[in-house]
């Protein structure tokens, strides 16, 4: 049987405040604030709050590619399309020009996934209220079909690169991030992308730790093979989810976000094995960066916690480095969420004395 991983609304917020800065900026005080008994309405919310500040700043616009028969000449002239109007006594020009258009594919996007929310039976009236006023600016945008959007296609640039984090919640939306199991309990849905919720639940770590851990330097660095050549051919790149750095002391974290955070045979539970491989690499690795000065590397995998009834939580001493396996419950309260985390800070960047 599947177990799952359950979130406490109220703590997705959180990570995505996290994972998007921009969450924290003006505007969204009120967000913060409420209680949510549903994500659709948090979504809404959020949504909301963004919409409306881009409104203020203005819709994106791109050029659009138009055909169209008109009686006076623009962009170039279809010659064929414009003889046959001659043929057929209509006196119009065939001509293909390019507009600039609000109606693109970002902002068709997000007018899809708010039709979507004003659908959903669980909105709440006063979310789908401000959405409707919102949607009025959007009249020349299309609706499109969530399934033919291909998400890994959209580029961002410095044109339209305040549409980012729009569009990141638009897709968690449209994907369907969570189903509701039990009051005030999501678990992700059986057809979401787990690598989508994995990687916010990366992006959430790392981004906390470069908030509210000042005394470490955390970063995603990567880590370079320790090589006896420089022979580097084929050789993949060796990323960490999260490094966490002060003077010799290093640790790397590597966030799991697994249906099942161990792997079981024969009724024995034990550790993923390529994620033990994987750390063990990056660890050695970055060890052997320091040569013979004094140092300290350790690895750390960090599950999101499961309703398993076995949890990873053990240490382990590996040729001279520690290696250990940890869980992170997001279904309690975010100040526990948070305490957890700067736990591990301090037990691995003790104070100096």
């Amino acid at each position: 049987m599947t177990k799952d991983n359950h979130i406490l609304i109220k703590n997705i917020y959180y990570m995505l405040s996290y994972a998007f800065r921009v969450l924290k900026q003006g505007g969204y005080e009120k967000v913060a604030a409420e209680e949510f008994d549903h994500i659709h309405n948090l979504m809404a919310a959020i949504l909301s709050v963004g919409i409306g500040r881009q409104i203020k700043r203005g819709l994106y616009r791109e050029y659009i590619s138009r055909k169209e028969d008109i009686p006076v000449a623009r962009g170039k002239i279809d010659m064929m399309g414009s003889l046959k109007n001659l043929i057929s006594r209509k006196r119009l020009l065939a001509c293909e020009y390019d507009e600039l258009s609000e109606n693109n594919l970002l902002n068709q996007i997000i007018k899809t996934t708010v039709m979507s929310l004003l659908l959903h039976g669980e909105v709440k009236e006063e979310y789908k209220s401000d959405l409707k006023k919102e949607m009025l600016v959007f009249s020349n945008v299309d609706v499109i079909k969530p399934s033919a959007i291909r998400w890994s296609a959209i580029r961002f640039d410095r044109n339209n690169n305040e549409y980012r984090m729009l569009i990141s919640l638009c897709q968690l939306v449209l994907q369907g991030l969570l189903q509701t199991t039990e009051s005030g309990e999501y678990k992700l849905a059986s057809f979401f992308n787990e690598e989508e919720m994995c990687r916010l639940y990366e992006k959430f770590i790392l981004e906390f730790y470069v908030k509210e851990c000042p005394q470490v330097k955390a970063t995603a660095s990567q880590i370079p093979w320790a090589l006896d050549d420089d022979e580097r051919t084929m050789l993949p790149l060796m990323q960490s989810d999260v490094t966490l750095t002060r003077g010799e002391r290093v640790l790397i974290i590597d966030a799991k976000y697994y249906a099942k955070t161990t792997q079981e045979q024969y009724g024995a539970h034990t550790l993923h094995s390529n994620n033990l491989y994987q750390i063990f690499t990056y660890v050695k690795n970055k060890d052997a960066e320091f040569g013979s000065k004094p140092h300290t590397v350790s690895g750390m995998l960090l599950y999101a916690a499961t309703d398993e009834a076995i949890l990873p939580d053990c240490s382990y001493r590996m040729s001279g480095n520690r290696i250990s396996a940890k869980t992170l419950d997001l279904n309690k309260d975010f100040s526990e969420i948070a305490a957890q985390l700067k736990a591990i800070v301090n037990e691995y960047f003790p104070k100096v004395v």
